[in-house]
């Protein structure tokens, strides 16, 4: 078989994946909660109104210069929130909290740069919300973070510290951010909220091998001698891992009697930027169909889900949010098998201490101070 012909089979492969299996599974997600509704056993978690608590209470949302995140950051700045935009293009950033200030008198917001490929960045950006909660708002909490941001990439990049870099944007980097964070949301004094925002596409991963290859090379198929890069499947793999690692930290944190809670948003099909890696005949030849179908929603309607989930009573944790207007649905049983989250959380604590390592390696002399507090904050 030459390379071509494998080249041309894994290139069908995921455009069957996305074009047939996720319009597919997207469907029944929507037959799911209809199935609830004509039933009435639906479960629906109204919004809290954060005036019962006041002003600038601190949240951050990463991927938040434009789409779904940038929606998400208008909604919960109008809420009351000090919002913390965080991506990893500073320009774009500055022009998403400008254009919220122009559309929203009054609201409070800054941006700060985040690539979820970097530890160092990583760190950066947690020393940098912890100097401004201490300084510029002493009587700041942060009590809300949205893991928002995730990339589909059409081709195999790498990290600085070799993992694969969908993996590490959609699941590695906010699974370090999150565990940086910890500190600060725990020290909130009000109950604070985690939420992760997952993909209905973890619905396709029949079964998950947590090992050295699924971070540093996305679960690649190998012939000839070669890694080809099935983008759809790490992409569902990536977002597997999310939400193990989400009921996994929820159950964690409620055995500590911790008062922090975990939620997880699948906002559906939203047309964003996410698909910009691919030819754009065939992005526009897949937002048509899906147009047709009912199936594409704009930022607005997809961010419904993920401020639900935000807002949603504090008591209430470990909730998959879906469709807006409060509904949950129960994810796939694989994301719930407790002994997976248990293997997949140890292999992603190695890799916590394998970027340490990393950094120690290449930066001991400029970034050993970053490194000691790393090493503090990690349990």
């Amino acid at each position: 078989m030459s390379s071509v012909v494998v080249r041309n089979a894994l290139q069908i492969d995921n455009l069957l994946r996305m074009g047939f299996l996720w319009t597919l599974i997207i469907m029944v997600s929507y037959m799911m909660v209809l199935y609830h509704l004509l039933r009435g056993s639906s479960i629906v978690f109204p919004r809290r109104s954060m005036a019962s608590v006041g002003r600038w209470r601190a949240c951050i949302v990463t991927g938040a210069s434009s789409g779904i995140g940038k929606v998400v950051a208008k909604a919960l700045a109008l809420e009351g929130y000090h919002v913390i935009l965080a991506g990893h293009m500073s320009g774009e950033l500055h022009e998403a909290v400008a254009e919220i200030k122009s559309e929203c008198i009054g609201v409070s917001l800054h941006s700060v740069e985040l690539d979820l490929c970097s530890v160092a960045s990583i760190l950066a950006f947690v020393d940098a919300v912890e100097s401004w909660i201490l300084t510029t708002y002493p009587h700041h909490d942060l009590q809300l973070l949205v893991n928002n941001a995730g990339i589909l990439a059409a081709s195999q990049r790498f990290t600085p510290e070799g993992y694969d870099s969908m993996m590490a944007t959609n699941y590695l980097g906010p699974f370090l951010l999150t565990k940086l964070l910890l500190p600060l949301l725990e020290k909130s004094s009000e109950p604070a909220r985690i939420v992760n925002v997952v993909s209905f596409t973890h619905r396709c991963v029949r079964s998950l091998k947590i090992n050295e290859e699924l971070f540093l090379k996305g679960t690649v198929q190998k012939s000839l001698n070669r890694d080809w890069y099935r983008m759809a499947r790490i992409y569902e793999a990536s977002k597997m891992c999310l939400l193990l690692f989400s009921y996994e930290l929820e159950r964690r944190l409620g055995n500590l009697g911790s008062r922090v809670t975990v939620m997880v948003a699948d906002p559906g099909i939203v047309k964003t930027s996410i698909l910009q890696e691919l030819p754009q005949l065939l992005v526009n030849i897949t937002h048509l169909g899906l147009k047709i179908l009912g199936l594409l929603q704009s930022p607005d309607a997809g961010a419904r889900a993920i401020i639900d989930a935000a807002l949603a009573p504090m008591e209430v944790s470990g909730r998959y949010f879906f469709g807006g207007h409060g509904m949950t649905l129960q994810s796939s049983a694989l994301s719930h098998d407790t002994k997976l989250a248990e293997n997949l959380w140890r292999w992603s604590s190695k890799f916590c201490d394998a970027a340490i390592a990393h950094l120690k390696n290449d930066r001991h002399d400029s970034s050993s101070h970053l490194v000691s507090e790393i090493e503090e904050r990690l349990p």
